[in-house]
């Protein structure tokens, strides 16, 4: 009897928690931690940021947005037409929804999309994962990139521009290091592509990394060459694929050598830590 009840205490001692069950605000909780814990010491190690200010990225850059997309708005407003019908019978009303996004030097602001995925919940009320709520129409304007066509207006605003950074949700804010939160310095872009090329579907360090690469060499020549990349990189399968199935995975911060990691890097005892501490706080 005293084995059986030894064997009984280990077990509930060594009781290990699914990452597949945090909560919105355990995982949130748990970057936190990993901010307060690493970054200090992270930036120090850091390489100095030099970022490219001149005329071209402080006022011909704007002027050709402008441009740009004010002409992209009207080309694509039948397509857009088309969109809201078929998303009308495939998701019903509303058929637009907002995403809060950081712009330039952090300030937030809105972005309007089509409706692709349904509101279905868990048994905690919390929405499912994003790739088990996108509709089949969902995935094909993610792979065909349609869903991106009315970012045009958010150009046109001046909220964004043609080619920079993409713009990440205000709870990503406090987990950049130093060196990624130069991203900032900028308007979001529709799509920072690799500007060296890739043969598989990046990764988050790849793509803060080459955020702050353009950063450092914005020029009328690199966002010609960006925007080459662009139309290769959205007909790209794997990217697509990725984008439809929404497999990067969330945006946690870094680990110990201060590399990028998403909720697969964060270790098991920050999951452990959220369900004692947040589980306890909610039986409170």
């Amino acid at each position: 009897m005293d084995t059986e009840k030894t064997d009984s205490t280990a077990t509930t001692n060594t009781l290990i928690h699914d990452k597949a069950d945090l909560t919105k605000a355990m995982r949130w909780q748990i970057a936190d931690w990993l901010a307060e814990e690493r970054l200090p010491e992270i930036n120090t190690k850091l390489d100095a940021i030099h970022p490219n200010q001149g005329v071209y990225s402080k006022y011909i850059k704007r002027l050709i947005d402008i441009i740009v997309s004010l002409f992209a708005v009207i080309i694509t407003l039948p397509i857009n037409l088309v969109i809201g019908i078929i998303t009308f019978f495939d998701v019903g009303r509303p058929l637009f929804f907002l995403q809060e996004r950081t712009g330039r030097n952090g300030k937030p602001f809105k972005i309007v999309k089509f409706r692709n995925m349904t509101n279905e919940v868990d048994e905690h009320g919390e929405l499912l994962p994003p790739g088990q709520r996108v509709t089949k129409w969902g995935r094909f304007v993610r792979k065909t990139s349609l869903d991106e066509l009315l970012n045009f207006w958010s150009v046109l605003k001046g909220d964004m521009s043609l080619i920079g950074p993409r713009p990440l949700p205000p709870e990503y804010l406090g987990r950049y290091n130093g060196r990624h939160k130069a991203r900032l310095l900028v308007r979001p872009g529709l799509e920072c592509p690799p500007h060296d090329g890739i043969d598989h579907v990046w990764t988050w360090q790849e793509k803060l990394d080459n955020d702050v690469w353009y950063i450092e060499h914005i020029s009328f020549l690199t966002d010609c060459k960006m925007i080459i990349r662009l139309v290769q990189f959205a007909f790209n399968r794997k990217n697509a694929s990725a984008r439809a199935n929404v497999k990067i995975g969330t945006f946690m911060g870094y680990d110990t050598n201060g590399r990028v990691i998403n909720l697969d890097g964060v270790e098991q005892k920050y999951i452990d830590r959220a369900f004692e501490e947040m589980g306890r706080e909610k039986n409170v």
